[in-house]
């Protein structure tokens, strides 16, 4: 029972989180994590952990002395809890269940990871800040001193850190011959491929390589949809539409998280807008976020958080922006305030709202 310790800071950490907000999936989706969470708790009540020399990972299995029983139960929630994050289902605590799993299984590396993972996922939304990250990792280093507990902690801070050589370095002998394709420690060492060849020159192999690390990112992308992170580092390494769309994609998944500020202005750029006018761009899913709170509420006032997008030059944010208030001058409460700004407006904008109060 003595490695149920090595992780209880981390988890403790973990913990603290906000309890609403967590889920994101579909009903369906939702239930059946939430039942998966419930059977995997109530299995690891007593469960047969392993000291570290007992246990070998293949590429598809994990193996140890436990009973047969056990571990086919281990296999087949953590195999679940992957189809589950493939289905778009990332639910608050499941991470931390499959951390728990892979302990019992004797995969310290991976509980470290699967840890790390919910605490990145937190980050992303904006729920912790990144000291919290790296003080519950050396919480787990320094809980007890095991080599494998070690080497993931490191090299997950170093992550952290955006010390993507360093980071590489550490990941590569604990995960490249294990991981599923679509892992998450696969997506980690190719976040860090490409944020190396961001900083470094560019010549032939380079390229090449570089070409076969986007296909392979842009592959996995179906396991990360709620993932803040991942279209992040997406809109970070590719460029042109795709990165616009990966950009979008993370405001969308995060709207006020740590990397939506860098990705408005990356749709910017895209857009020819500067990057001061990115910081008032919105996905066309904050649009019709906003107007629907506004028409829900019968209160026009949630519209002034739109009236900076309305203003400026040409780009699709501010046109479908546009369009969709000109939907609401038919409500008479809407037309007075869309007239009411017209009036106090000048510019630009005075003119984009005086057309959408023509309609």
């Amino acid at each position: 029972m003595e490695t149920k310790l090595y992780f209880l800071p981390l988890m403790l950490l973990c913990l603290i989180l906000p309890s609403c907000g967590g889920g994101m999936a579909s009903q369906k989706h939702a239930e059946r994590a939430e039942s998966l969470l419930k059977r995997s708790a109530m299995s690891s009540e007593n469960p047969a952990l392993l000291p570290a020399e007992t246990w070998s990972l293949s590429t598809s299995t994990l193996t140890g002395l436990q009973g047969e029983a056990d571990m086919a139960f281990i296999l087949r929630s953590l195999e679940e809890m992957a189809e589950l994050e493939r289905a778009g289902s990332w639910i608050q605590g499941m991470a931390l269940t499959e951390s728990g799993l892979r302990e019992s299984a004797g995969d310290l590396a991976g509980a470290v990871a699967a840890a790390y993972k919910e605490l990145l996922w937190a980050y992303g939304l904006g729920m912790i800040q990144k000291v919290q990250i790296e003080n519950g990792l050396l919480n787990a280093i320094n809980t007890k001193n095991d080599k494998k507990i070690n080497a993931a902690g490191n090299a997950m801070i170093a992550f952290t850190k955006e010390k993507w050589s360093e980071a590489a370095a550490g990941l590569a002998p604990l995960f490249n011959e294990i991981d599923e394709p679509d892992g998450f420690c696969r997506w980690m060492m190719l976040v860090c491929s490409l944020e190396k060849r961001k900083l470094e020159k560019s010549n032939s192999s380079s390229a090449e390589e570089n070409k076969r690390a986007l296909a392979a990112y842009g592959s996995i992308r179906a396991r990360y949809a709620p993932f803040p992170e991942y279209w992040y580092r997406g809109a970070r390494a590719f460029s042109g539409a795709i990165a616009a769309d990966y950009a979008e994609n993370c405001i969308n998944a995060s709207p006020n998280g740590p990397f939506a500020e860098e990705c408005r202005k990356i749709i910017a750029l895209f857009t020819g807008l500067s990057n001061e006018d990115g910081l008032v761009i919105k996905t066309k899913k904050e649009i019709e976020a906003i107007i629907s709170m506004s028409v829900n509420s019968g209160n026009p006032k949630h519209l002034d958080s739109l009236l900076p997008l309305v203003g400026l030059p040409d780009n699709p944010y501010t046109i479908f922006a546009v369009s969709a208030l000109r939907s609401l001058t038919s409500v008479p409460r809407f037309r007075d305030y869309l007239n009411g700004q017209a009036a106090a407006s000048s510019g630009r904008l005075a003119e984009r709202l005086t057309y959408i109060c023509r309609s």
